[in-house]
């Protein structure tokens, strides 16, 4: 019995069929990362089917700048920077970031996480963060921009992008104490 041989053997092989716009590359490009795209944009968006959305518009956009792809970097790098602009551009063409500039005052007791906290309820907690929140917190924290640079694609200052994470970490801590276990009742806290 012969093995099949994958169409397309290197993210090098695919991106260059792409950029002959190619529909089986762009099937199997879709079928390889929608899924990581897909939680992508849910991070940003917080809505499933809008998170879809954006989604099918960051792979359009990929289709149609697939010539810009240059092969240095990562491909998969180049296309969630795609991804993640596309769920910048929903957000703010939404109108909903939450923008204020006074420093949250709370400070962060980090010695009072729980490390039993699974990703999905992780997850859920920080797509209950308000936008803005939600927002800078994923672009620090996840996609690892710095202040400056979170500042300079949302259109606020640096301060601001501070005050939301820090206020965004103190909300996830409050989320995070809730499930954490309580040892004098023995179980967990809902």
């Amino acid at each position: 019995m012969t093995k099949i041989l994958s169409l397309f053997n290197s993210e090098y092989d695919l991106a260059k069929a792409l950029q002959k716009q190619d529909p089986k590359a762009q099937t199997r490009l879709y079928e390889k990362y929608s899924s990581k795209m897909l939680a992508v944009c849910m991070r940003y968006v917080g809505d499933r089917m809008e998170a879809e959305d954006v989604m099918i518009e960051g792979f359009m956009r990929i289709f149609d700048k697939i010539g810009q792809f240059n092969f240095q970097g990562s491909f998969e790098g180049w296309i969630r920077r795609i991804m993640v602009n596309e769920a910048l551009m929903y957000v703010r063409s939404r109108k909903v970031m939450e923008v204020d500039l006074e420093y949250a005052t709370e400070e962060i007791d980090e010695s009072s996480f729980s490390t039993d906290v699974e990703a999905e309820d992780l997850m859920k907690i920080i797509n209950a963060l308000p936008t803005g929140y939600r927002t800078v917190f994923n672009l620090y924290a996840i996609e690892g921009y710095s202040h400056a640079e979170i500042a300079e694609m949302l259109g606020i200052s640096e301060g601001t992008s501070k005050s939301q994470l820090s206020r965004a970490r103190v909300m996830l801590q409050t989320e995070l104490q809730k499930l954490a276990p309580n040892p004098r009742k023995g179980y967990y806290e809902a």
